[in-house]
Order: structure tokens, then C-alpha cells, then sequence
């Protein structure tokens, strides 16, 4: 039997690599994740709702075009939709990064990214997918320590 083979060998590799992993998630703990995910689904959001307005929230003449063309739901006005999805990419991302509400503000997230796989890009499921992961555990595991939900003890 070799060395590096043996049953003990192979039981110090394997307690290593465990002490590795207590540390890396002490040190990632699901607060940092819960904030990562925050931030990094939000700027995807906001980033879009920005796209659809000039200055501060006066949606510009593309966005309806958008809406009655590229974007049009069943049931929903193009104007309407344009609105709720604009204010909707705006407010939700931003109490994401504050991690108020957040449990709530993912659920509409999810509920937007939803309709948009539905309705408006269903062969866009990878994208949606990674979206839906992030907002899922936001949904399971809300803001985490580093959120005013936290803070304010708003589970």
C-alpha cells in the first residue's frame, strides 16, 4: 500500500479539507451570500429600469414602443405595463440594497422574471434561471445580518 494512498493519509486530506471549509464559511457566512445577491440582482434590475427612463423617472417614447411591440403581455396595457415595469426595476432593487423588505421585494422580482420567460423571451431560460436562483434565496434566507430587515427585526 502507498503512502499516499493509505487510509490515514486519506483521513488527514479529508479533516484539512474540512477545517477549510468551517473557515470559508465563517468567513462567507450566508450574510455575506444573502448580501452578494442583493446587490448583484439588483444592479440587474435597476440597470434595466434605467434604460426605459430619462432623468429621474420620465419614461421615454422607446419604452412604450417596447411595450406595444418587443414586450407586449396578454391582459395588460402597453402603457400600463410600461409603468409597473419601470417603477417596478426601480423601487424593488433599491430596498434590495437597503435589505428592506426584502423577502417581498425578491417575491416581485421573481414574479417579474417569471412573466418576462413566460411571456416576453422563453428561450432567455439560462438568464432567467441564474436570476431565479439569486431571488429564491433571498426568498428562503431573506436579507441576512448586514439589512435593515435585520435590523429592524423583520423576518
Amino acid at each position: 500500500m502507498d503512502i499516499i494512498h493509505s487510509p490515514a493519509s486519506r483521513h488527514r486530506l479529508l479533516h484539512h479539507w474540512n477545517r477549510l471549509a468551517d473557515t470559508l464559511q465563517r468567513l462567507l457566512g450566508d450574510s455575506f451570500l444573502c448580501l452578494l445577491a442583493r446587490l448583484g440582482i439588483a444592479s440587474i434590475f435597476f440597470l434595466s429600469g434605467r434604460t426605459k427612463v430619462e432623468g429621474f423617472l420620465s419614461i421615454t417614447p422607446g419604452t412604450y414602443e417596447l411595450f406595444r411591440s418587443e414586450y407586449a403581455l396578454p391582459l395588460v396595457s402597453p402603457y400600463l405595463a410600461a409603468h409597473l415595469a419601470t417603477y417596478a426595476e426601480h423601487l424593488f432593487p433599491l430596498l434590495l440594497v437597503l435589505g428592506l423588505g426584502t423577502r417581498l421585494s425578491a417575491l416581485a422580482l421573481l414574479g417579474m422574471t417569471t412573466v418576462i420567460e413566460v411571456f416576453v423571451y422563453p428561450d432567455a431560460w439560462p438568464t432567467h434561471l441564474s436570476w431565479a436562483g439569486l431571488l429564491l434565496l433571498l426568498v428562503a434566507r431573506g436579507g441576512g445580518r448586514l439589512s435593515l430587515d435585520r435590523l429592524l427585526g423583520i423576518r
